[in-house]
Parts: C-alpha cells; structure tokens; sequence
C-alpha cells in the first residue's frame, strides 16, 4: 500500500505550455532574438526555467551574463501570467480528491522555481492538503537530482516502498530511479511514451484513473 504520490507539475497535473511558452517569447522579444512557435516548447521545458532559457536562446548569444537577463524578463512577465492558460488535465483533479480521500498523502516535486510553483498548485488546486509544495530553489540541484524527493522525505517521512513518484518525462524517470521510488510515466504531458521507456518508467498509464490501480 502506497501512503505518498509525488507528482510532478509541469505537464503531469497541469499544462502549462502555453503561458510558459508566452512568457519565454515575450523574454526573447523584449531581448531582440527570435521567438519560437508555442508548439515547439514541449522540446524545451523539463530542466528548469534557466535551461528554458538557453534552449530558447540562439546559440551564439547563449553566455551566462545574458542567459540570466533573458530570465529575468521571463521570470518578471511570467510572475504576473502563471495561470492565463494553465489548467489541470482531464482527470487530475478527480484522481487527487480520490486519492486524499483514502488518506494518501500528495506532494508536487517540479523544475520550476519554488514560488511559481507554489502559486499555481495553490490556485489550480486549492482544496487539495499538499503536505509538501517543492519547487527549485538557489541551493537544490534540479532534477534528476533526486534531492527534492529526499526533501520531500524529509518534511513527510514515508518509507521508500511506500512512495510513489509520477511524471511526464525521462528526467521524472530518472529521478525516482535515483531517489529509490517507484516510478510512473505518464502519456498526456509533455513527452512521448518512448522517451518514458528509454528511461525505464516502472509503469505506464494512459490516464489519471490508472494510477488508482498501483497504490
């Protein structure tokens, strides 16, 4: 029996490609470089808002100094656009009321930096007792670094076997993998179910009902 889901954020419970994607083209605009369809973005999200950034950025202009002023554009149009666009995934809000409702303990584990990631799982999800909220932070290595589940573990000590971790991507996979949890991919977020495979995705579900099955 599981007593913990930790979920990952972007692209797992919400799609929030289109507000990321708007705020990275306002940055490269405002920035004189050229922007990118919204539809390209499910390519460049995943690592955190600075690898964002590069990604986005033409390769010649990719040097620390405006690397961090391409940020700081996103980060202040984003901070006011969190949630234009950003809606939960069909069945997500269901499974979460399920899963409190038999006493499962929910916590988010995302790339994205910790205090938009607070405002939107608070806004998108505010009747849900998240017993932790991790986003990126200065100090904490982005995942696959499996630091932000052992934070989690930390403010919610669950043994191992009794966590599940779930995501969208092969840095999701890899996380749980090297944090010791078991893990789940799903297919409606941001990448395919072959990178979920190539990164040994424990299972598979199709739809936020399933992960019911594996608790």
């Amino acid at each position: 029996m599981k007593k913990l889901v930790i979920f990952d954020l972007d692209g797992t419970l919400v799609n929030t490609i289109d507000d990321l994607g708007m705020a990275a083209n306002q940055a490269l605009t405002r920035a004189g470089m050229p922007t990118h369809h919204i539809s390209s973005y499910p390519h460049f999200v995943g690592n955190g808002i600075t690898k964002l950034i590069e990604r986005v950025m033409p390769v010649e202009d990719r040097t620390e100094a405006k690397i961090a002023e391409v940020r700081g554009y996103f980060t202040e149009y984003y901070d006011q656009h969190l949630t234009d666009m950003t809606r939960p995934y069909q069945g997500i809000e269901q499974l979460l009321e399920q899963l409190v409702a038999r006493g499962i303990a929910v916590a988010v584990a995302s790339n994205k930096y910790q205090s938009a990631a607070e405002i939107v799982v608070r806004r998108i999800f505010p009747d849900i007792p998240w017993v932790a909220i991790a986003g990126q932070l200065p100090d904490v290595p982005v995942k696959p670094d499996p630091s932000i589940v052992f934070g989690i573990l930390s403010e919610h000590p669950t043994p191992k076997s009794e966590v599940l971790y779930v995501g969208d991507s092969g840095v999701d996979m890899e996380t749980a993998r090297r944090a010791g949890v078991e893990s789940v991919g799903v297919t409606w977020g941001f990448r395919p179910e072959s990178e979920l495979i190539a990164y040994y995705a424990e299972h598979i579900v199709h739809s936020p009902d399933a992960i019911l099955d594996l608790l």
